[in-house]
């Protein structure tokens, strides 16, 4: 056990030699204090511990067999194994640090493609700078080598066990410690390059990431592996595309009393139309306020609705671009445009930050300051299955809202988005209204809701603020399925004291026209939201909403609703009396978001 250890250990501080060395290597325009350092080190050290564990596995198996079996070409093969491991490490090391001044990223599997044009690749560089990294990696491998405890007095005791039974016990014992290591512990989200992004640094960030996990998990991420839809040519693919996404507004409706609102972007989780019956207090807020009546979810799952919120950004149907941390960092946000402006912005979510890369990704869109499950008592974590449920975190946001902010900020406006988690499986909440723990689950949310906004309607915050309530995404339900119409529309409703007065949306639109029509009412620019339409603008002369699922989208318009199936390659839903020009539209829009997501 004693050889396991050593081997995990000294794999663990090789990766965090590595943190240090990287950060003086790239230190280059790029200012930080000897606490930073300590800082990388910390929150980069879950990612370090998963990725030794993964090296510890063949040792570990050797080990386990030695106890029973040990020939002599074990040592050897022992030590082949830790100096392959050495190489590669020192490799991964070595081309990172020299391609970060670059690149601007962490080395990951995109690099793999310059490999096919090596000499093209190799034209940015001296042939002296070539060899003065060469001898480098060399010299690092043979450290790292010798560091591994491979001599004789460390690998004589795999033959030397005077109990097989208890020695295979032990290792038996450690199977699932190890495993549990490797997913990074109990919670629904695996081990992930997001889950050490800590600051709004990007060069800390990535100081923090392990680039050997982050080069390993970034196969199924990589540009390379998007799937292209070449349907048509660029012409033809422009001009399906024209006049469909305008980036500008003109005489734009007002909305609201002010242009500088105190806003509150409350993402909740699921919540579609069809929970509709479910969530009275909801259904009156939007006569309250003003009511996006024929809105639509972008998408199926929460990572990416939070991107086409924040970011109008598409959604893809076998991508996640939250899981590309590489390209979501180049994405606009609500956030990063206000801050411009001088808000302060503050995220809020009662579960796992790291899930789905989600931290990395707010991180690196203007957030702030996040507040998650650890930022809650023991007790308060485990009050739900997913984290800290919504009545809790209600209260927190409420806090947010109205507390005084110490110091006072010299811009007291405050961006706030926040996603709520009880209306997840398993549907565990503390009232019982109906017998459908899914419905339970919704009046749940909607109880809350309606208690926040109560009490906020008694405080003076009230009159220069703005609460936006949205889906992430909406869910399957009884017969409510993809393939019909219901299944993907989705409340959005602002309310609050600078909403002007009740009002009434009908144009059709999606969750990313948030983001264009949200700045313009604050007569901000919105033209680098690409995707994202200002629905109030009169250059808003298409309505239509778009969604995409594992594997295939749907569009609805004026003429009705169609879903096209890209496994079968064929229209599976036609309620539209123009299904075909739908199917072209929706396969163009494909076509061009995803070249778009390969440019990113």
């Amino acid at each position: 056990m004693l050889f396991l250890l050593n081997t995990y250990l000294w794999t663990v501080l090789v990766f965090i030699i590595a943190k240090v060395v990287f950060m003086l290597a790239c230190h280059e325009g790029h200012v930080f204090t000897i606490a930073d350092v300590w800082q990388v080190i910390g929150h980069g050290l879950s990612l370090d511990l998963s990725t030794s564990l993964y090296i510890l596995i063949v040792p570990f198996l050797l080990t386990m067999v030695s106890v029973w079996y040990s020939p002599r070409w074990m040592g050897k093969a022992l030590k082949a194994y830790f100096a392959i491991i050495a190489l590669t490490l020192a490799i991964a090391f070595t081309a990172d640090t020299s391609l970060y001044p670059f690149w601007g990223f962490k080395l990951d599997a995109s690099c793999l493609q310059y490999l096919e044009t090596p000499t093209e690749a190799a034209a940015n560089v001296t042939t002296g700078y070539l060899a003065v990294r060469l001898v480098i990696l060399i010299a690092i491998a043979a450290l790292i080598y010798w560091g591994y405890p491979t001599s004789k007095s460390y690998l004589s005791p795999l033959t030397s066990y005077h109990s097989p039974l208890k020695e295979t016990l032990l290792h038996l014992l450690l199977i699932p410690v190890i495993v549990i290591g490797i997913r990074g512990g109990f919670d629904e989200s695996t081990t992930n390059v997001g889950q050490v992004y800590f600051s709004q640094n990007q060069f800390l960030n990535h100081a923090a990431v392990n680039p050997v996990f982050n080069f390993l998990s970034s196969f199924e991420k990589t540009a390379s592996n998007i799937v292209d839809y070449d349907y048509y040519s660029q012409t033809e693919c422009d001009q399906l595309m024209e006049g469909l996404y305008p980036t500008t507004s003109t005489d734009t409706d007002t909305l609201l009393t002010t242009t500088r609102p105190n806003i509150v972007i409350i993402l909740m989780e699921s919540a579609g139309d069809v929970f509709a019956q479910a969530m009275p207090r909801l259904q009156q807020l939007r006569k309250e306020g003003i009511d996006f009546s024929d809105c639509y979810a972008n998408s199926w799952r929460t990572d990416r609705g939070t991107v086409c919120t924040y970011s109008g950004y598409p959604s893809f149907p076998t991508s996640s671009v939250m899981k590309m941390p590489k390209k979501a960092a180049h994405l606009p946000s609500i956030a990063s445009t206000l801050r411009e402006q001088g808000y302060q912005t503050h995220y809020l979510y009662g579960g796992d930050i790291n899930f789905t890369n989600m931290r990395s990704y707010l991180i690196a869109t203007g957030w702030e300051q996040l507040t998650w499950k650890a930022d809650y008592t023991l007790a308060e974590q485990n009050t739900a299955e997913w984290g800290v449920r919504d009545g809790i975190t209600f209260e927190t946001l409420y806090q947010m809202i109205t507390l005084p902010r110490t110091p006072a900020p010299p811009h007291p406006r405050q961006l706030i988005g926040f996603s709520t988690l009880s209306t997840h499986q398993p549907w565990d909440v503390p009232i019982h209204q109906y017998d459908d723990e899914i419905l339970n689950a919704f009046y749940y949310l909607d109880q809350c809701i309606g208690d926040f906004v109560d009490r906020l309607k008694q405080r003076p915050e009230w009159k220069d603020l703005l609460l936006i309530f949205l889906p992430d995404h909406s869910m399957d339900y009884g017969d409510c399925v993809e393939t019909e119409q219901l299944r993907n529309k989705i409340p959005m409703v602002w309310v609050g004291g600078a909403v002007r007065e009740p009002r009434r949306i009908t144009a059709t639109c999606n969750q990313t026209d948030l983001a264009a029509t949200l700045l313009a009412q604050m007569q901000l620019p919105h033209d680098q939201f690409r995707w994202s339409r200002d629905v109030l603008s009169r250059n808003y002369r298409y309505p239509f909403a778009v969604h995409n699922y594992n594997n295939g989208y749907s569009l609805v318009d004026s003429t009705g609703y169609m879903v096209y199936d890209l496994d079968s390659r064929q229209v599976i839903a036609d309620k539209s009396s123009d299904s075909p020009r739908l199917e072209r539209m929706g396969k163009a829009i494909l076509q061009a978001t995803t070249k778009d997501l390969k440019e990113k």
